[in-house]
């Protein structure tokens, strides 16, 4: 397991909006990250009836550039990489907000990467319940973003 401490300096997210806590297991295919953060009032995200699962995206999304980054570490690069969200594909929600009772169980698998972006499939699980499913796609500008 690798604590939130160990890699959030390697992604663009920060504070409250870095919505991972921790990664379970991850290879060069895929990552399983866990949140329990959504439970909290304060969530950046959460409105006043909870959590939105349609957020859920992000959250596959976030694991997304949590494993690019590991990745980018396992070949000695240390820097955060901007990365555009421009694409969500194929998304389907099984609930209208996520419960505050158990963590979130994050899973993303690189369809494809290169140095332009990459496609990922992901699934948000809770207590083995699959919440939120989908394709995400990023790209990574040459330019610095404003």
């Amino acid at each position: 397991m690798l604590p939130k401490s160990d890699w959030a300096h390697l992604i663009p997210h920060a504070g409250d909006m870095c919505l991972l806590d921790a990664v379970l297991a991850w290879d060069e295919h895929a990552i399983h990250a866990r949140s329990d953060g959504h439970a909290r009032p304060g969530h950046p995200l959460r409105g006043p009836h909870g959590l939105h699962a349609v957020h859920l995206a992000e959250f596959g999304a976030q694991a997304m550039a949590v494993h690019g980054a590991l990745l980018a570490r396992a070949r000695g690069i240390e820097t955060v990489r901007a990365g555009l969200l421009v694409s969500l594909r194929d998304v389907a929600l099984a609930i209208e907000y996520v419960s505050p009772d158990a963590c979130l169980d994050v899973h993303s698998h690189c369809m494809y990467a290169d140095d332009a972006g990459a496609q990922y499939a992901f699934r948000v699980e809770q207590a083995g319940r699959v919440l939120a499913s989908g394709r995400a796609a990023v790209i990574h500008p040459h330019e610095a973003l404003p």
